[in-house]
């Protein structure tokens, strides 16, 4: 059995506002990624806990550089770097994906380092007129691939996220978030255990987990911020001076290529 694990930061637990993730002050994001390599080994342990024969992870924070693999279970494998066009390098329908560390989608109220892909250029993306973000586009991007995702962890408005665009996912919530930029966190101990148990749970009632169903051809349209220069691209149809969009048969390649 083969487990995917994507993991991004700002959802981690011990992450509580934006020093964490190199915001200036070195020492604090070096404790950022000491953050994601833990909350990534209670995941990884939980797998194989649950019987994983395979255990894939993707370093998926910023330029997919954040840790080193020798701080990682030596049971799991670890892809890092950028993969141009492709959003989950070589997971297959064999794998069940987990959402590690994940955040909630731009604008969303009280939520933690909330923003959706690029939060210096965009304002808001919606798929097929439903505002959306990085939980219910990868859920979707993997559904592509016969991927179902089997859990996801963060804080209290992206596990609420989660539950609401993935049929029957399990969500593991691991900080309590009050605005941009402060949570109430567990005890790491805490954290961990709850990932690592969560994920024993969720692999074994992977079943009940449905894959997103997203009606193609799929409309992805995006809100840039104020005054961002947007795409001069015969590929986007522009509607305003911020906002366009692009229809296809693969949401991948409509945001990545």
């Amino acid at each position: 059995m083969k487990i995917y694990i994507f993991a991004d930061m700002e959802g981690c637990s011990g992450i509580s506002n934006g020093e964490f993730i190199g915001g200036g002050r070195p020492r604090f994001a070096e404790l950022g990624c000491k953050f994601m390599a833990d909350d990534i080994n209670a995941c990884v342990a939980g797998c194989f806990d649950a019987g994983a024969t395979e255990v894939i992870v993707r370093d998926g924070h910023s330029s997919g550089l954040n840790f080193s693999a020798a701080d990682i279970d030596p049971r799991a494998q670890v892809i890092q770097g950028d993969t141009p066009g492709i959003r989950f390098a070589d997971i297959d329908g064999s794998a069940g994906l987990i959402l590690l560390g994940y955040h909630a989608m731009a604008g969303t109220a009280g939520a933690l380092l909330d923003h959706t892909y690029a939060s210096r250029r965009i304002q808001n993306l919606w798929l097929n007129g439903r505002k959306v973000g990085e939980i219910g586009l990868d859920a979707a991007i993997a559904a592509e691939h016969n991927v179902r995702v089997l859990l996801v962890t963060g804080d209290d408005k992206a596990c609420q996220e989660a539950v609401s665009w993935i049929p029957g996912v399990l969500a593991c919530q691991v900080k309590k978030s009050y605005g941009t930029q402060s949570s109430r966190l567990l005890s790491p101990e805490l954290a961990h255990q709850m990932i690592r148990e969560r994920t024993v749970e969720a692999i074994k009632r992977r079943a009940r987990v449905r894959k997103i169903k997203v009606d193609y051809p799929a409309t992805l349209r995006w809100e840039y911020l104020e005054r961002m220069p947007i795409p001069a691209d015969e590929r986007y149809n522009m509607l305003d001076a911020r906002s366009f969009e692009r229809t296809g048969d693969s949401l991948e390649n409509l945001l990545l290529r």
